[in-house]
């Protein structure tokens, strides 16, 4: 007579004795890849067995897709740290677990101080065999209407709020950094006065002020991401501060918008 199936049990809990590492059902685990020169697998624990005698525990986990591993691939909106939960299960053995690790909501990632090597986030469901995505629309942003990438720097834009990348508007990610306000080409275009009103309140120093200091400072002049030379600032436009400027520390390069 043929031998019947030995029973498993399932478990609350297991220790992996090869990273001293408690999991259970819910943790998040990178898991070897069946080529050591890939990435290590991400995954979720929905369950743990073991034989009657527990041993030869088994993880049953729902698999994480990176990026370059789903049908369409990487794309530039795509974090580095970024998985998709897949519809893909799968059974392994406890032993291929290498470390714990974290996946966040966007929102909780995009708040972390610092990003370590075991941090990652999900914002989408990703269904293996047909290539689809879950939710299938995202808020994009900027000119080049893409989703966020939260690896990548933008500036908000004070009137209607909506973020930019710096190459976007033709400005270096150096330069976005220095910059205490920014108000977009629509925005500036369709209000200018309520912006005008609404910096200089917001400053110290007037436009006197600022002209009386302008040929003793170099100043970059940004009208809509473009510099200006001084006649066109001289003629065409007002400046206003956007630092407050104090006499005794002004910077090196100041930034102002063109109204």
């Amino acid at each position: 007579m043929a031998k019947g199936k030995a029973p498993r049990r399932t478990l609350d809990s297991y220790t992996l004795r090869n990273i001293n590492k408690t999991i259970k059902a819910g943790d998040c685990v990178l898991m070897r890849p069946a080529e050591r020169s890939k990435p290590q697998y991400v995954a979720r624990i929905e369950r743990i067995e073991a034989d009657a005698r527990g041993g030869n525990v088994k993880v049953h986990v729902r698999w994480y897709y990176r990026p370059e591993e789903s049908i369409g691939g990487r794309r530039q909106f795509h974090g580095s740290k970024e998985v998709f939960l897949s519809d893909h299960y799968d059974v392994q053995s406890a032993d291929t677990i290498e470390a714990k690790c974290t996946v966040h909501s966007f929102k909780s990632y995009t708040k972390l101080d610092a990003v370590g090597n075991d941090d990652f986030f999900c914002r989408f469901e990703y269904n293996s065999a047909t290539g689809a995505f879950n939710p299938d629309r995202v808020a994009v942003y900027c000119k080049c209407e893409m989703p966020y990438n939260p690896d990548d720097l933008m500036v908000q834009c004070e009137g209607c709020s909506d973020w930019f990348h710096p190459a976007c508007i033709e400005m270096t990610a150096e330069e976005v950094k220095l910059l205490d306000h920014y108000f977009c080409e629509t925005c500036l275009s369709e209000d200018p006065k309520k912006l005008q009103n609404s910096l200089a309140s917001s400053v110290d120093l007037d436009t006197k002020t600022c002209s009386d200091y302008m040929s003793k400072f170099k100043f970059r002049i940004l009208y809509r991401g473009k510099d200006l030379t001084s006649e066109e600032r001289e003629e065409k436009y007002k400046v206003i501060f956007l630092n407050k400027l104090k006499l005794n520390a002004i910077p090196k390069i100041l930034y102002f918008i063109i109204l």
